[in-house]
């Protein structure tokens, strides 16, 4: 039970109660459509009554639609009502240290329209090139009423000022993003961590987590990030940047991160982790060994993927390397956060057929609760990170609001 701050809260008032009940049938509408009035009565347990003028309300405000009716075989027909995707449309953009994405979203987070382009290795160079992509992404589809624009970024976010506080792998500090293109587009800006965007993704649209109030998403790519849902909420701290489990030293003799510390968990579990790995054990010399980084020939972790795929050995290792340091992390996650469900985000979910037996063997001697916790793969397709983004603007209207 969460303890009234009396510091800090907001009464309940009719209106409340109003809010409330307009979120929950909307929420309802959008997972159980079509779903008729009677429906949404029996499954709320509100009054028809109720029922009746929040769906006016909402069809009014062009929110919901009317549809078919359906069929009785006495009395009056039940009309089913649909959530109105084409009432307006959210931008979501993915930031990544090789290239980011921008798209366009209905509202039941179907992407309608996406372009990518190379991510600038200076934060002002990057935000003058995303303001303009952005302002002519909205420019082409005038048509589009727009409700809000969502960003991912692979680093921690300050939840009150919704500034980038330190992307490491980006190489950015104390950067702000929301300004910026809110002045370049008139749109509210909603600005996550990649992680949790990722829980939030699962959170709203996933379809194995219908009541599920304890999660863990793990994002595996030039790092490690975690999005922690616990209690059926975003795990944030007092300033918005916990879960930086993949900056949690596992060796502290252990190489040295792009964070300052040394042995972090992303160092030896991460895609960059991985390809320095193929690539120490392919140098045919120390000198090549030392000199990594300016080879220009260093193989993508797609490249990785499809050379072990293909049966050869020393990317098989790295891989099985790889998979044993996800299993040891998130035995950790597993010991101390005890959640019902660990969603793996990335590309190395391509090869979970390889990598899962590792992780599950690794986990089973490392974690005494590790039968309460199942671990599944995110589907690489369905874009978590940018499905995140678009809820990190939808929940402004389909979330519980805050009380107390």
């Amino acid at each position: 039970m969460r303890k009234i701050d009396l510091t800090s809260f907001q009464v309940a008032t009719s209106e409340t109660a109003r809010d409330i009940n307009r979120r929950i049938v909307l929420d309802m509408i959008r997972t159980r459509q079509p779903v008729s009035r009677a429906d949404l009565s029996r499954l709320s347990g509100l009054q028809r009554s109720t029922i009746s003028v929040i769906t006016e309300q909402l069809i009014e405000e062009q929110w919901i639609t009317e549809g078919a009716f359906g069929y009785l075989p006495r009395g009056r027909k039940p009309r089913f009502l649909h959530l109105n995707v084409e009432r307006a449309g959210i931008i979501g953009i993915n930031v990544r240290p090789t290239s980011t994405t921008i798209a366009l979203a209905d509202l039941n987070a179907r992407f309608i329209a996406q372009e990518s382009f190379p991510t600038a290795a200076e934060p002002q160079a990057f935000l003058r090139d995303l303001c303009e992509r952005v302002a002519d992404f909205i420019k082409l589809r005038p048509q589009v009423f727009y409700e809000g624009i969502g960003v991912s970024l692979p680093g921690r976010v300050d939840h009150l000022s919704q500034r980038l506080v330190f992307a490491p792998n980006l190489g950015w500090r104390d950067v702000d993003l929301k300004k910026p293109l809110e002045s370049a587009t008139g749109l509210l800006v909603e600005i996550e961590n990649a992680a949790n965007a990722c829980a939030l993704a699962e959170i709203w649209f996933g379809q194995r987590t219908d009541g599920m109030r304890d999660l863990i998403a793990v994002t595996v790519s030039e790092g490690i990030g975690t999005g922690i849902i616990a209690n059926g909420q975003l795990v944030i701290g007092s300033t918005g940047m916990a879960g930086e489990f993949g900056h949690v030293s596992i060796n502290e003799d252990g190489p040295p991160c792009k964070c300052g510390n040394r042995g972090c968990w992303e160092v030896y579990a991460s895609n960059s982790a991985t390809i320095r790995a193929y690539m120490q054990a392919t140098s045919s010399s120390r000198a090549n060994k030392a000199n990594i980084a300016q080879r220009s020939n260093e193989p993508t972790f797609d490249d990785i993927l499809r050379l072990a795929k293909r049966g050869d050995v020393r990317a098989a290792e790295v891989l099985d390397h790889m998979a044993y340091y996800l299993g040891v992390g998130m035995s950790m996650l597993i010991t101390g956060i005890a959640p019902s469900l660990i969603v793996l985000v990335g590309e190395v979910t391509r090869a979970w057929e390889r990598v899962n037996p590792i992780v599950k063997k690794v986990i089973a001697e490392r974690a005494p609760t590790a039968k309460l916790t199942r671990i599944v793969p995110a589907e690489d397709a369905a874009q978590p990170r940018l499905r995140g983004t678009i809820a990190l603007v939808l929940q402004k209207h389909f979330g519980a609001p805050s009380t107390a």
